[in-house]
């Protein structure tokens, strides 16, 4: 093998013992130490153009949902350059189909107008996550080398077994349905990520720039040869 084949080999394997992801299936994250992760997207509301006996209602339903819980929460604002080259692929699709010689001119010094003013200033997309953990043990019980030495375990001897999965799920779920019941009754619409979707975040958390280029499979097209 080459020599720079067997480094970049032991690069991939160093980066994947420091992801403390195990794997991804049937809408659940399960993490090397067993424990599990759903993710939740939630909409935004501008706070600010609401009246005061609205705002007032807004947080007093954000207490009572805080007040609620009795496990950890993570929060998470991603924000990411707004990417919108499919809606320009379409509005040039469009432009192509127009008969009318006007509507084809327009079109196409709408598209002039959208990329000036992205190159002008940078548009932000920004999206809410809430991360819902379950873990069984708490990691009180667990020791610092214990904790440690879970890092460096391969995936593939960490796979949890098909009933154990189910029974935290099971909980992880109860959980889950908890948040989204809170977030509903503070206005707010969520929804959870589905096993394709956890994938493409964690893809364009961990690959920013690569993501940005080169899109994720879909998973229902994937084959995995034996």
């Amino acid at each position: 093998m080459p020599k720079n084949k067997l480094v970049r080999n032991k690069i991939n394997v160093s980066t994947q013992q420091y992801i403390d992801i195990a794997e991804i299936k049937e809408d659940t994250v399960v993490m090397r130490d067993g424990t599990l992760r759903a993710v939740i997207l939630v909409s935004s509301i501008n706070f600010a153009l609401k009246s005061e006996d609205e705002q007032n209602a807004i947080i007093s339903a954000y207490v009572s949902f805080l007040n609620n819980i009795d496990f950890p929460l993570q929060i998470v604002i991603q924000s990411r350059e707004l990417n919108i080259d499919n809606y320009l692929n379409t509005l040039r699709e469009k432009g192509k189909e127009q008969t009318n010689e006007l509507l084809k001119i327009q079109t196409s010094e709408y598209i002039q107008y959208i990329n000036e003013l992205i190159a002008m200033s940078k548009i932000m997309n920004k999206r809410f996550y809430i991360i819902v953990p379950y873990n069984p043990l708490s990691d009180k019980q667990k020791t610092f080398f214990s904790r440690f030495f879970d890092v460096f375990k391969p995936a593939k001897l960490i796979k949890m077994k098909s009933e154990k999965f189910l029974r935290r799920r099971a909980e992880l779920t109860r959980r889950m349905d908890s948040i989204i019941s809170g977030l509903n009754s503070i206005g707010l619409n969520c929804v959870q990520l589905d096993t394709q979707s956890l994938i493409e975040l964690y893809y364009n958390t961990y690959n920013p720039v690569t993501s940005s280029n080169q899109k994720l499979a879909d998973i229902s097209q994937l084959r995995v040869s034996e």
